[in-house]
């Protein structure tokens, strides 16, 4: 059998309670600007959504986003068992505007060896996210 070499994960959504506050804390973060998108249909006209930027000329299908599968002590599934993860420069940066900006540090910038380096932070709707930097 041949392996897909698509990666498989080409969405993510992260929910929020407050918009303004939410969209305020990742634009400052991670230094963008977000783009306001439609309801995919009236059924949904209540929704409302902003989009990461993204270089909409790569395909999701080859490209997609990054991920794994991971086991880690005291991060069990379900509920908050997804983890997204913004690629940085420098991942001590994003973490210390978390906190400037009403999140809270989860675990500092640490190494993860020859992947690099990642520190995790709690965004102002509670959700856990991390940052990644080579």
């Amino acid at each position: 059998m041949a392996m897909n070499q698509n990666n498989p994960v080409v969405w993510f959504e992260i929910y929020v309670q407050d918009m303004e506050r939410a969209k305020k804390f990742y634009e400052a973060v991670l230094a963008i600007r977000l783009e306001k998108m439609p309801a995919p249909t009236s059924e949904f006209g209540d929704m409302e959504m902003w989009a990461f930027p993204s270089d909409k000329e790569t395909s999701p299908t080859t490209y997609g986003a990054c991920g794994m599968l991971v086991k880690m002590a005291g991060y069990p599934s379900g509920g908050s068992g997804t983890l997204v993860y913004f690629g940085c420069n420098d991942c001590a940066v994003e973490a210390a505007r978390v906190i400037e900006n009403g999140g809270s540090i989860v675990r500092e910038k640490f190494s993860i060896g020859e992947h690099g380096f990642i520190a995790l932070a709690s965004d102002t709707e509670g959700n856990t996210i991390g940052f990644h930097s080579m």
